[in-house]
């Protein structure tokens, strides 16, 4: 099973340079490809896939979550690349999430173990 995450924008190259910037160095080797002239896509895992598509009506509203296994290397990875979250918080269990908004606004958020 392959899975395809699709997240609404306004604006594809703003997009572009935000994404790129997000999935940088800690998700490793990222390919990326443009199917056509509204959607990018980012392979950030085997048989995992996020995607951006022009959908200006709907830009704003999208949410994905990732869990990954180094929260903390995750966010001083984006860090430096000057993306910071919003909201970082740590439910009951420990788990932590750092929330993140991109240009337009879509929520993404990470998800990772106890510190």
């Amino acid at each position: 099973m392959d899975l395809f995450a699709g997240i609404a924008v306004r604006d594809l190259a703003r997009a572009v340079d935000w994404f790129d910037r997000f999935f940088g160095e800690f998700f490793g080797a990222v390919e990326t490809f443009a199917p056509n002239d509204v959607e990018r896509v980012w392979t950030i895992g085997e048989h995992r896939h996020v995607y951006v598509v022009v959908q200006p009506a709907a830009a704003g509203h999208s949410l994905l979550t990732l869990f990954v296994d180094d929260l903390d290397a995750l966010l001083r990875d984006v860090a430096s690349r000057g993306i910071t979250p919003d909201l970082q918080e740590t439910y009951g269990n420990g788990v932590r999430k750092a929330v993140f908004h991109d240009p337009d606004g879509n929520e993404i958020g990470v998800g990772g173990g106890p510190g």
